[in-house]
């Protein structure tokens, strides 16, 4: 059986991770040149706040991808982490991937000074509450119409 690696995205795995992508419930249908555009910088490294995770069990396929942001609040004496996105492949799971995929984020977190790491989960509540998180609030969210957004910058 071959080890399972949890590491920081690389080129190369722009492929895997959009099959990944295409997993997720969304509320956005995934547009293959966005998200081009946006793994590209983060893979440049053009999003220091970004950290991308994956799944690697030496497979042709990934087994799942974490991505959290990481930014300074003026609440938390410190950086805030929030797990954004989160999927295990539907062939991997039940292989523990998703745990250790929160705990990698956790452990980056830990080491980068972070005081806090969000998820905003109603689907996977339980998931979270087994991990030693704690519910704290309520998730909302506001869409903005398609035609406003240009290249990553909302107009006027």
């Amino acid at each position: 059986m071959t080890e399972v690696v949890i590491r920081e995205a690389r080129p190369g795995d722009e492929d895997a991770i959009f099959d990944l992508v295409q997993m997720l419930g969304h509320a956005f249908t995934p547009d293959r040149a966005a998200y081009d555009e946006t793994i590209a910088g983060y893979l440049r490294g053009d999003q220091p706040t970004v950290l991308l995770l994956v799944v690697d069990d030496g497979s042709p396929r990934l087994g799942g991808y974490a991505l959290t942001t990481i930014v300074p609040l003026l609440t938390t004496n410190g950086p805030s982490a929030q797990l954004q996105e989160i999927v295990v492949d539907e062939a991997a799971r039940g292989r523990n991937f998703g745990t250790l995929l929160v705990r990698a984020v956790e452990a980056a977190c830990e080491q980068r000074g972070v005081t806090q790491l969000t998820v905003a989960s109603r689907r996977a509540g339980g998931f979270y509450d087994r991990l030693g998180f704690a519910d704290a609030a309520e998730y909302m969210r506001r869409f903005f119409p398609a035609d406003r957004a240009v290249a990553g910058r909302v107009l006027p």
